[in-house]
């Protein structure tokens, strides 16, 4: 999002009312002035008097701890009231309640292709906080809803720009194997498309991924077989190094002289016994290598 769009937001004002302890004191007087008139049989004024108080009684406001209180006079926004207390403001504002407390949004499971086209199951879990009140108010129609399917729109759109997981190259990115960088990743989108709401994403999560069910045995075989293929992999190089150190031993302590063609039996009976899956069974040789 380029600077200049952010320029057309509306930016937020902060109101300073007054205090609404004194005016309270002035409207109860005014409704004692008022019956007072009427038990005069002044009934005009006793009327009028009375109007007025009922009428002043609709600018008092009470701003609790974490809230906000958006002031409009006849389609103007006037401002913002975010210290808290009890007020007293123009009687013909409107008052639009805003909590500034930190959210959850608990997104559900959404179905979707990965970078390589794996269909998946993803969620996120969104901490959230509305910052600017006017953006809020005025840019968005609902920001609730507009939070939830931006948030929808941006986990869908992460998850089709990254694979799944990556069995034959560990060092690309991840939805499985790169959380931290994936989280971040999912939180800096949702702050640039949640920025026209006013509002502030403080943590962004992965909270449910997997393989859709259609696919996921299959998945689940691959990832098998390519964990025992990385085992057998580790256990060869293990046994060549073995074979090498033993024939090395064997020649530099002199204890037994080996052609080319003993050594390939050997090295072909050590692999066997050190990568095979079973014990292996001796069979006494009585004979030679050559009959």
């Amino acid at each position: 999002m380029t600077p200049d769009k952010k320029k057309e937001f509306m930016k937020e004002t902060l109101a300073m009312p007054s205090s609404g302890y004194g005016m309270l004191i002035a409207v109860l007087a005014l409704f004692g002035v008022g019956i007072s008139l009427l038990l005069m049989r002044l009934f005009l004024p006793g009327i009028l008097i009375l109007l007025l108080a009922i009428v002043l009684l609709f600018g008092f406001i009470i701003v609790n701890p974490n809230e906000a209180t958006v002031l409009i006079l006849f389609g103007s926004y006037i401002g913002t009231v975010k210290h808290n207390g009890f007020f007293w403001v123009n009687p013909f504002l409107s008052k639009k309640e805003i909590s500034l407390r930190a959210k959850n949004l608990n997104g559900p499971h959404l179905k979707v292709n990965d970078k390589v086209g794996n269909p998946i199951e993803i969620a996120a879990v969104i901490v959230w906080q509305v910052q600017e009140t006017a953006r809020a108010s005025f840019e968005v129609d609902d920001y609730n809803n507009y939070i939830a399917t931006q948030s929808e729109a941006a986990l869908r759109h992460l998850a089709s720009t990254l694979p799944y997981d990556n069995f034959n190259d560990d060092s690309e990115l991840t939805l499985r194997g790169g959380a931290d960088k994936v989280n971040k990743l999912l939180e800096a989108e949702l702050s640039e498309r949640l920025d026209r709401a006013g509002v502030t994403v403080i943590e962004a999560r992965i909270s449910h991924l997997a393989y859709a069910p259609e696919i996921a045995g299959a998945m689940l075989q691959r990832q098998q077989a390519t964990a025992v293929v990385a085992a057998r992999k580790q256990i060869v190089e293990g046994a060549v190094g073995m074979v090498e150190m033993a024939l090395e031993k064997l020649s530099e302590k002199k204890v037994v002289e080996l052609d080319e063609e003993r050594k390939s039996a050997m090295v072909s009976n050590l692999l066997v016994v050190l990568c095979g899956e079973r014990n292996v069974q001796p069979i006494v040789n009585t004979g030679t290598l050559y009959h």
